[in-house]
């Protein structure tokens, strides 16, 4: 089956500056693909080189089979495209704005666009500069869902979004993916990714750092272990061990960031006479702190 987004050594250079570094990314199709990095990590400027909004400095990017820049007019037919920063001119009400897109794209199903405003709760009769962050946001989803696209490039959609309308949101990105168009989702909300994504791919400097199944990436990731004793125990007990990554000492309670074998440690453990001992994998937030602690350890040595 051919890859949504497909790229073979992209780079982006702004003078000396390298903002992506030879950049090999795939995102099946049917699915929703997080996209993850700090700010200045290069997660925008790669969107950018994906829609043929700047030109890469060298590599190639293919798009539902097409290449990104010969083909641009004819993908952005096929995509849907919600930018980090999503302005649009100040003084057209939020009607204008959908029914110039919606003739631009050559029309729209109104029952669909209609059922998206009221999901959201989109306010059209007001002129934009007058709507708040997360209304103008609300906005912005409608106008890149609204064509049905077979793929949708999202660079932090739900920023100014309240609770209510991220889960709604949640529930459209289910509804794509069961359609079996594709969602790239750019985002900082670690917690948001980690419920909806299939796959996710974190970027540190312009350079893939990983790639792989939410699932996958939590188990090679380090189980935290959480003891608590009845007298205070020195972490020194615990570091000796292989795979033991990171102690912390409170007084009676102990953390641990373990990838070796547990056996060892877990006798050490009883030998102290635990009152609890909790273990769990990683989450996402943890996973990506630890991938960048990594990395900047790498880089200083």
């Amino acid at each position: 089956m051919t890859a949504a987004i497909e790229t073979h050594q992209l780079t982006r250079s702004f003078g000396a500056t390298v903002a992506v570094d030879r950049l090999d990314l795939r995102v099946e199709t049917g699915q929703v693909f997080g996209f993850l990095g700090p700010n200045g990590a290069g997660k925008t400027t790669t969107i950018r080189c994906l829609l043929d909004l700047c030109a890469p400095s060298s590599g190639t990017a293919r798009i539902l089979g097409l290449d990104s820049r010969h083909d641009s007019v004819a993908i952005h037919r096929r995509c849907g495209y919600l930018p980090g920063e999503f302005e649009l001119y100040p003084r057209i009400t939020g009607q204008r704005a959908l029914d110039w897109f919606a003739r631009a794209r050559g029309g729209v199903d109104q029952a669909w666009r209609e059922e998206l405003v009221e999901r959201f709760g989109v306010i059209l009769d007001r002129p934009t500069r007058e709507l708040s962050k997360g209304n103008r946001q609300k906005l912005g989803l409608v106008l890149a869902f609204m064509h049905k696209p077979e793929l949708l490039v999202l660079d932090e959609p739900t920023s100014g979004l309240d609770p209510l309308m991220q889960n709604e949101f949640h529930r459209l990105l289910r509804e794509t993916v069961a359609d079996g168009r594709t969602v790239f989702l750019s985002s900082h909300e670690l917690d948001e990714v980690q419920r909806v994504a299939d796959r996710v791919a974190i970027i540190r400097n312009g350079s893939l750092v990983v790639a792989d199944t939410v699932d996958a990436l939590r188990h090679q990731a380090p189980q935290t272990i959480e003891l608590r004793f009845n007298a205070p125990v020195r972490a020194s007990a615990f570091e000796r061990f292989d795979g033991v990554r990171q102690v912390a000492a409170d007084g009676e309670r102990v953390t641990l960031q373990v990838t070796g074998p547990l056996a060892p440690l877990l006798r050490v453990i009883a030998d102290h006479d635990p009152l609890d001992v909790v273990a769990r994998h990683a989450d996402l937030d943890e996973l990506f702190l630890t991938y960048y602690r990594d990395q900047t350890s790498d880089d200083a040595n």
